[in-house]
């Protein structure tokens, strides 16, 4: 099945492009290790937030899917996806 990300999933991961920028930015700058540190920290929780809306929102169309397609069993669809959320941590 083909995803069709939405517009905001995209903005959200353009903004993590522009925080990596910033913090390498940062690095040739020579900036502290505590503020670069801080902005990485940063940059993990905004990729963690992507992550877990992007499955949140496949888990979703995926469930409608399969009750569309006559199927009320969505048991491991569910399943696979907390496997997902939890192989990205």
């Amino acid at each position: 099945m083909d995803y069709n990300y939405p517009d905001e999933m995209k903005t959200r991961l353009r903004k993590i492009e522009g925080q990596v920028r910033g913090v390498l930015r940062m690095m040739e700058e020579g900036k502290s290790c505590k503020e670069v540190v801080a902005q990485m920290s940063a940059v993990r929780n905004a990729s963690d937030k992507a992550i877990a809306q992007i499955v949140a929102e496949n888990l979703h169309q995926c469930i409608l899917a399969e009750q569309a397609g006559g199927n009320q069993d969505t048991q491991k669809i569910v399943k696979e996806a907390v496997e997902l959320l939890v192989k990205s941590h």
